[in-house]
């Protein structure tokens, strides 16, 4: 068969001749789909990332995908090594799949799990959102922003939405079909619209996928919103740092206000959490996409084109799928 190759970590990888996979033990070979092509595969490939001490040269990439097995099914599964899903056949473990409903888009599903789990559990877990509950999603135009601010209306019922990043195309989407109030990210100072929206109706949760300048402007505007005295209690979700790594605060932002800071990561994330995964998460997950109740923007390039792909720009709030 022939498959993404990466023989060097740094540089693209070839798209070439490789053996086909055998099955060991109660694994099962099947056809690949499609494979979402994401930062995380990026890192492996460059070996920028932890995990990629673990990987033998020469290797396949691709650590998820959509798979039509021997038998007909379709499903989600993560590789199994030393197989990566950026190949025309892969092995996936039958313990670790999840079978994919009827009408979903396979693209679709290989772009949705690896932002969707991460949105889920920053709503749910870290942000500990609750119907009617307040939520503001900064960077809500990529793609876990834009998955995490839809979740937040339609699945963990918020009560006010507001959304702020810069594309205003995705940020009408999110408003059309959410009724999210919007923030237009433009460089300027989000202190006093975020302060002004704090005062009138508080926040529950910030789920933040920005840090930088943003992080320092919304945690301000949290503190300096409610006279003293006055407690709402809100969970300042870390998630991401597109506009920056660091933040500079005063210590007493962070004592005259209700404001509580986490972190959703790898590590920060309980294990009972994760188990649900395959099944409560990603089943609900690809039932709402089903469903249309989920817009995620994807661009398609055939496997072959795995070059290609791997070193084209890729828009804002779009995830890069590959497919046979």
């Amino acid at each position: 068969m022939r498959a993404a190759v990466v023989s060097t970590f740094g540089q693209v990888p070839e798209y070439a001749e490789v053996p086909d996979p055998s099955p060991t033990g109660s694994t099962v070979t099947g056809r690949v789909l499609a494979a979402s092509l994401k930062n995380l595969d990026r890192g492996l490939v460059a070996g920028t990332h932890y995990a990629s001490a673990a990987l033998t040269l020469p290797f396949v990439p691709g650590i998820d995908g959509v798979v039509e097995l021997d038998d007909g099914r379709r499903v989600y599964s993560p590789a199994v090594a030393p197989h990566g899903m950026m190949a025309e056949r892969t092995v996936v473990d039958p313990a670790g799949m999840v079978p994919l409903p009827d009408g979903i888009d396979p693209v679709l599903a290989a772009a949705l799990p690896n932002a969707g789990l991460s949105a889920w559990y920053s709503l749910e877990y870290a942000g500990q959102v609750q119907p009617g509950h307040n939520v503001l999603v900064l960077g809500a135009t990529g793609v876990t922003g834009a998955l995490a601010a839809q979740l937040a209306h339609g699945r963990f019922g918020a009560g006010r939405l507001v959304v702020a990043g810069r594309n205003r195309e995705r940020l009408q989407m999110l408003h059309e079909t959410s009724g999210a109030h919007v923030l237009h990210l433009d460089g300027g100072d989000l202190t006093e619209q975020v302060a002004a929206l704090h005062a009138d109706t508080p926040f529950d949760a910030v789920i933040d996928y920005l840090w930088g300048a943003p992080a320092e402007q919304t945690l301000t505007a949290l503190s300096s919103a409610h006279g003293s005295g006055d407690f709402h209690r809100t969970r300042y979700v870390e998630v991401g740092a597109m506009a920056g790594a660091t933040i500079t605060l005063p210590a007493a932002v962070l004592r005259s206000a209700g404001i509580e800071v986490v972190g959703v990561g790898i590590g920060s994330v309980p294990g009972d959490l994760q188990a649900r995964a395959n099944t409560e998460i990603l089943p609900a997950l690809f039932a709402m996409a089903a469903a249309g109740d989920l817009d995620l923007a994807v661009s398609t390039w055939p496997m072959r084109d795995v070059a290609a792909a791997w070193t084209a720009p890729v828009p804002s709030g779009t995830r890069a799928v590959l497919v046979n």
